[in-house]
C-alpha cells in the first residue's frame, strides 16, 4: 500500500477514535468522501494496524446502532421548527 494512504488511513482513525465523530463528519474534516472514508476504515485499516482497526469498529458499530435514533431526532426537530414557524 502507497505510503499516502497508509498515512490517511491512521489519521483518520485516530481522529475517529479520538473524537467519537463519525464517517461523515470525518469525511467532511479530511475533505474526502464518505465512501472513500468507509473503505479506508473497513477495509484498509485491517491491513496497517490491527489494534487501531478493532477500536475504530467498537465506535462505529455503536454509530451504526445509534442510527435509527438519530433519524427520528432530526425528524422529529424538523416537524417542531416547522410548527413552530407557522
Amino acid at each position: 500500500m502507497r505510503d499516502y494512504l497508509v498515512q490517511r488511513v491512521k489519521e483518520v482513525a485516530t481522529y475517529i477514535c479520538g473524537t467519537h465523530d463519525t464517517i461523515r463528519g470525518a469525511a467532511k474534516k479530511f475533505g474526502f468522501s464518505k465512501s472513500t472514508i468507509h473503505n479506508d476504515l473497513s477495509k484498509r485499516l485491517y491491513y496497517v494496524d490491527a489494534t487501531l482497526y478493532k477500536q475504530t469498529q467498537d465506535i462505529l458499530d455503536e454509530h451504526f446502532a445509534e442510527k435509527h435514533i438519530r433519524g427520528g431526532e432530526a425528524t422529529r426537530k424538523k416537524y417542531t421548527v416547522e410548527a413552530e414557524s407557522e
